[in-house]
């Protein structure tokens, strides 16, 4: 035992190269010829008896255990990266804390939001004005009635107004010089149909024509500023020139059906005719009036929806809400999981920095140049039969290898062991 502590005061006094002026290299050596030294020493004087070896051996390791303890500085380097790691995962622990506080955050806001959705479905409902619903009825008001019962009867003069003054206009063979008889006709869609698919469906879609240039002159009164100005008089424009071309047209054929030979029809004679101006009449200036009061109905409609589209906005709006909570609290129960490993690894880590590391290959160096020593003794310094021999070299192998298995370093394939 003596030896043993005389062996590891050698090397603690020879441990710093510097200060005793000693290569690094030289120190290794000295180091593993004492272990060896030692084992062979040992040996000789126990003639090589593994239950000596065995004493010898726990003597041994737990000098070095002591040793090692002793030893801050190098408990220091060795538990450096142990801290370095600790150090990182509290920095990401921090984020995640910070993320985590972020998302909670976020979180009660969207819920918050929900609620204030929720109150609004049902405040506006009897306060309109407070949010900004100017006007707004429930239900709809007589105008809209009356003029929805105007809206219907105007739209079907104008489908057989249009009908018939285009199938006059462009397909018809005049048999009748009366207006009434060039304009209606009561069979004009029928006729167009008998002279072709095309002609039938040409004075069909006419009336849809005009039914989509009023919707367009109601949409862009909801705009603001010159351009929408111009937008509505170029529509009035086209849909007058479309009017004076059709009434040209008609009055036109009901002049060749009268002419005399050799008269031609002119402009003058167009402007100056009142059937031509009849014409127009009865087209744009109706298709005015529809337009008016599609305008009228639409806005009346509109003003009923006006609560419907709040709450439609605000079911939407609360969908979207809860849509985006559910996706944050997936995100905090991501950083809560990662959170608790993290915790877990700066424990783990901090059993590690307040344990004692064991260099296992600095001692298994040490312990295989004792075992190195031992059997040199054996073959060099016992006269004992060659079977003997043989079978004292075995037993010593099974007491350093019981020896190593007891301390769980048979198989170590590690640099250090952490004993927290």
């Amino acid at each position: 035992m003596t030896a043993i502590k005389n062996l590891f005061k050698v090397k603690n006094e020879i441990k710093n190269p510097i200060e005793n002026e000693v290569n690094p290299i030289e120190d290794r050596e000295q180091i593993r010829m004492t272990y060896y030294h030692l084992g062979y020493g040992d040996s000789a004087k126990a003639l090589g008896e593994p239950l000596t070896l065995g004493m010898a051996l726990r003597d041994l390791y737990n000098s070095f255990e002591d040793l090692c303890r002793k030893e801050l500085n190098e408990q220091g380097l060795l538990k450096q990266p142990h801290i370095q790691n600790q150090e990182q995962e509290k920095t990401n622990l921090r984020k995640l804390e910070t993320a985590l506080a972020i998302y909670e955050g976020q979180i009660k806001n969207k819920a918050d939001e929900i609620d204030r959705h929720k109150h609004e479905i049902v405040d506006v409902r009897q306060n309109p004005d407070k949010y900004g619903i100017i006007h707004a009825d429930k239900r709809p008001k007589a105008q809209f009635y009356i003029g929805l019962a105007l809206l219907v009867p105007i739209t079907i003069y104008l489908f057989v107004f249009y009908i018939s003054a285009s199938y006059s206009s462009f397909f018809k063979n005049f048999e009748d010089g009366s207006l009434t008889a060039a304009i209606f006709d009561a069979e004009a869609f029928s006729k167009a149909l008998n002279d072709g698919a095309l002609e039938a469906i040409f004075v069909g879609t006419i009336p849809f024509v005009f039914m989509g240039l009023g919707y367009l002159v109601h949409m862009f009164q909801k705009e603001k500023g010159w351009k929408s100005v111009m937008k509505l008089v170029v529509l009035f424009v086209l849909t007058f020139f479309f009017d004076v071309i059709l009434a040209y047209l008609i009055e036109k054929k009901i002049f060749d059906f009268n002419a005399l030979p050799g008269q031609s029809f002119t402009i003058n004679d167009a402007l100056q005719s009142v059937n031509f101006w009849g014409i127009i009449f009865a087209g744009f200036v109706v298709y005015l009036i529809w337009g008016l009061v599609f305008d009228f109905v639409m806005k009346e409609h509109e003003n009923v929806d006006k609560i419907k589209n709040f709450i439609r906005s605000k079911k939407e709006a609360i969908k979207n809400d809860e849509d985006k909570k559910q996706e944050l609290i997936e995100k905090v129960d991501e950083i809560k999981q990662e959170i608790t490993e993290i915790e877990g690894k700066i424990a783990e880590l901090q059993s590690k920095i307040d344990g004692f590391i064991f260099p296992v290959k600095k001692y298994l160096h040490y312990h295989f140049q004792y075992m190195k020593g031992w059997y040199q003794a054996i073959n060099s310094e016992l006269k004992f039969p060659n079977k003997q021999l043989d079978d004292l070299r075995r037993r010593c192998k099974e007491e350093a290898t019981e020896h190593l298995n007891r301390l769980n370093l048979s198989e170590a394939d590690h640099q250090n062991i952490v004993y927290s």
